[in-house]
């Protein structure tokens, strides 16, 4: 079992602070609540190809692409990607109730051929309903994930090229068809931490995703699904998804770490926690629950960090050490089961560097990368280090996970 590197898309925007921009426009927050954020580098194709060039050069599989208000839609953005890399996937993330899953099984089946093959799909359930209403989806939280089960069903057939009909609570078809189904089938990677998703996965998914929780939580996580999916007659793989903080020394990577809590002050910190705790996410509240609001103790595991989600949604933990204490995690991580592991850190792009150059050699050493194409040919960085690489913060996006 080796492990697979994806890196991150940031369609909302990147920049250097720990302070998001668009996270907390919600639920009556005010705006002027948040310190002003500098340094936004716009979601320009143009900066988003210089992205997707570098984890392809950098030997990243994938990238995650988010969805939501707040970013750039998905299967545009990314198809347009497919044009200027070469073969980077793109793990495309959508909400099943704000499109019929015959039309996503078709785009699907387009995508693949447009990108000779290179489509990774992302299913997002929701878990904010808030957000779920901004596009027109009024179901609870619970029914959301029924009719997520009833979505890869129907996806799932009309992908065997031959008429399909269904009759569930959410969806009626009949004659369902994709005329010319996709080559090859895209890998579904689905994440939920609520007692209605686990099944969910277990019947549909190819991968389970969840957020960086200390290995113990990570490995009851796997438990659980690799249970349920048994009684399925099925498996399930696992990934988990995760900033990174990587540097030359551990030092100077918790250095790193230490300059984006100093960004923070209490109202922002406060701000973010108020619009996050009415999550109906019970992944999020896992996350808001590592670090309970508080700048103390958020070294949760050796080199697990959970600063980043005192302000951000979605994934709030980062790997935080050395080249090796990164690896090292990771190993740890891929030893509970994980084979693909979703990375980001901000800026994305000097970051992909960070850990393309220091943590993928350490992992290929240790003979956990598989024998797949390496990383494409480029200019070596000054003495280990990326040449454009400072030590700034990042800038996190809301729509992002």
């Amino acid at each position: 079992m080796s492990v697979h590197l994806h890196w991150f898309l940031p369609t909302g925007g990147d920049g250097r602070t720990l302070v998001d921009r668009h996270a907390y426009t919600d639920g009556g927050i005010r705006r002027d609540r948040i310190t002003p954020v500098s340094g936004v580098r716009a979601p320009d194709i143009e900066y988003l190809a210089q992205i997707a060039k570098a984890a392809e050069q950098l030997g990243f599989e994938a990238v995650l692409t988010p969805t939501g208000t707040w970013c750039e839609d998905a299967w545009l953005t990314t198809v347009a990607l497919t044009q200027v890399t070469e073969r980077l996937k793109f793990l495309v993330a959508f909400r099943p109730g704000v499109i019929s899953p015959v039309l996503a099984a078709q785009m699907a089946a387009t995508y693949q051929r447009i990108s000779r093959g290179r489509l990774l799909l992302n299913v997002v359930t929701g878990g904010d309903s808030t957000e779920q209403k901004r596009f027109g989806d009024h179901l609870g939280h619970d029914r959301r994930y029924a009719r997520t089960d009833e979505f890869l069903q129907i996806v799932r057939g009309v992908w065997g090229g031959r008429p399909f009909d269904f009759q569930g609570e959410h969806y009626q078809v009949e004659g369902g068809l994709t005329a010319l189904p996709p080559d090859p089938l895209p890998q579904i990677f689905f994440g939920g931490s609520s007692a209605a998703a686990g099944p969910v996965a277990a019947r549909n998914v190819d991968v389970y995703l969840t957020w960086g929780e200390p290995p113990e939580e990570v490995k009851q996580k796997i438990d659980w699904i690799r249970g349920l999916a048994e009684k399925e007659e099925r498996t399930v793989r696992f990934g988990i998804r995760l900033h990174t903080i990587s540097r030359d020394s551990s030092k100077e990577a918790w250095a790193t770490a230490g300059r984006l809590l100093d960004d923070l002050d209490p109202e922002t910190v406060a701000a973010a926690q108020q619009a996050l705790g009415k999550s109906e996410s019970v992944g999020q509240q896992r996350m808001l629950a590592l670090h309970g609001g508080s700048r103390d103790k958020l070294e949760i595991s050796p080199n697990l960090w959970a600063g980043v989600g005192l302000v951000r949604g979605g994934a709030g933990t980062a790997l935080v050490g050395s080249h090796a204490e990164v690896a090292d995690r990771i190993e740890e991580y891929h030893s509970l089961g994980i084979e693909h592991f979703v990375l980001s850190g901000y800026p994305h792009l000097e970051e992909a560097y960070w850990f393309g150059e220091g943590v993928r050699p350490e992992l290929a050493a240790r003979g956990l990368l598989d024998a797949g194409p390496a990383p494409l040919d480029g200019v070596p960085a000054a003495n280990g280090r990326p040449a454009s690489a400072p030590g700034g913060a990042p800038l996190l996006i809301a729509g992002g996970r």
